[in-house]
């Protein structure tokens, strides 16, 4: 049986409101502007949190604007800027499902796609409102006729489309919403990557924090092996926002405390802490989840940097108290987390590997014992995986491999990698 995902515009595929922005940049030089732009904001929130019909919604919002074909043009290029981070990660998804990936919005197709249709996303199933112009290019009115300008839009077009089989809705809004309570869809979900509408998400079968989380679940190719939204970043001690908002643009899910507690460290994937609190050298034994370290200032001992490295666990500090440390630590954790990167790193052996597209990447951290690389290469030989790139790095204590495959495998390769003697920890990066 085909699955289809239907998928909203709007704060979902895109970070932002169209119609929001559009407003933005019609009325810039309108002596009005800002009363304006609350109108429409509160007229939108109200649609998509199902205290107005969507079709006074729409009629209101158009009749504001005052918009011409030059201010879409320039919609256009500030939304392709715009789109949610984990929809633009994930262009394989688009590409490989790209005739059961539709995009249903009450927007408009003149800025939708152009949008989309970068992702692999066929224009014939792009469904969303059309605008009418008069002879100057001056938007006037849409065609009333399209059934997604109406309450119920929707439903209304997916009962038409009659589609062949399982049916995944994602969008953040009411009208997302009444797809599986008209019983069209088999599951909502509420994608909050964005905005989160509380009235929505509470009806939802499941709270999409990003895209990576739905395709995870669902057990669907993604760009990366696991949601950042599941992985904690334990924040202890004085951290600058900006810091911390690099890490909540990425998606992970920030938990500050004042003091390093065992309980949230053994929970935690990501440790930032101030030069004041820093873990010791005996907790780092139960962080079993524990990847990576960021101390903004220096890191307290040799044996902290020891006994991590003993564990697995790269450390990155800032010993000359960096002014824009708040910027220098996040950047070399993310290079971390997201290619295998351990520049600057004051434990690891260093190594910037390339990224290789079309590949999966794959991490082994193990002692520092003869045989290991043979016995990694070993596995992905018996099991026919070709390999395109490799890198070994190594300390007097630990070897760090990084292994990038262009074949797919199956959980038995993942589970003999992991159990080679030796081995401290073992990670699939995407």
């Amino acid at each position: 049986m085909d699955q289809y995902f239907i998928i909203d515009f709007d704060s979902t595929f895109t970070q932002v409101e169209a119609l929001d922005e559009l407003a933005r940049i019609s009325l810039k030089n309108h002596p009005d502007r800002e009363k304006i732009y609350k109108q429409i904001e509160d007229l939108t929130n109200a649609s998509m949190e199902g205290k107005l019909s969507f079709t006074q919604s729409l009629e209101n919002r158009v009749k504001l604007l005052q918009a011409n074909r030059d201010h879409l043009k320039q919609l256009v290029t500030h939304l392709k800027k715009k789109v949610s981070t984990s929809f633009s990660r994930n262009t394989i998804f688009f590409k490989n499902h790209a005739d059961t990936v539709l995009i249903v919005s009450g927007g408009f197709k003149e800025f939708i796609i152009p949008v989309v249709t970068e992702y692999h996303i066929k224009k014939e199933n792009i469904y969303a409102n059309t605008f009418v112009f008069d002879e100057d290019g001056n938007i006037i009115g849409y065609d009333r006729e399209n059934p997604l300008s109406q309450e119920g839009g929707k439903v209304k077009l997916l009962k038409e489309l009659n589609l062949p089989g399982e049916i995944f809705g994602i969008g953040d809004g009411y009208s997302d919403f009444q797809l599986k309570e008209s019983g069209m869809i088999k599951k909502f979900f509420a994608f909050t990557e964005n905005i989160e509408r509380k009235s929505v998400a509470e009806k939802a079968d499941h709270i999409t924090p990003s895209f990576d989380e739905f395709l995870y679940i669902n057990k669907l190719p993604r760009a990366i092996s696991y949601p950042k939204n599941r992985i904690k970043c334990l924040v202890v001690g004085e951290i600058e926002e900006d810091a911390l908002a690099q890490m909540r643009k990425e998606g992970y899910n920030i938990r500050q405390r004042e003091t390093i507690e065992d309980k949230y460290l053994e929970e935690a994937g990501v440790l930032f802490c101030d030069e004041a609190h820093q873990p010791t050298a005996e907790q780092l034994q139960n962080a079993g989840r524990l990847k990576v370290i960021g101390i903004f200032g220096k890191i307290s001992s040799k044996q902290l940097a020891e006994a991590a490295c003993e564990n697995g666990i790269i450390i990155f500090d800032d010993p000359k108290h960096n002014p824009r440390n708040d910027d220098f630590i996040p950047k070399r954790v993310l290079a971390f987390m997201n290619e295998g990167k351990t520049h600057t790193s004051c434990n690891f052996p260093d190594l910037q590997p390339p990224r290789i597209n079309n590949a999966h990447r794959l991490i082994h951290i193990h002692k520092n014992v003869p045989g290991i690389l043979a016995k990694i290469n070993d596995v992905f030989a018996r099991h026919n995986i070709n390999i395109v790139g490799e890198f070994l790095v190594t300390n007097p204590q630990i070897g760090y491999v990084i292994t990038d495959v262009n074949t797919g495998y199956d959980t038995q390769v993942l589970n003999e990698l992991k159990a080679i003697e030796q081995t401290i920890k073992f990670r699939l990066l995407y």
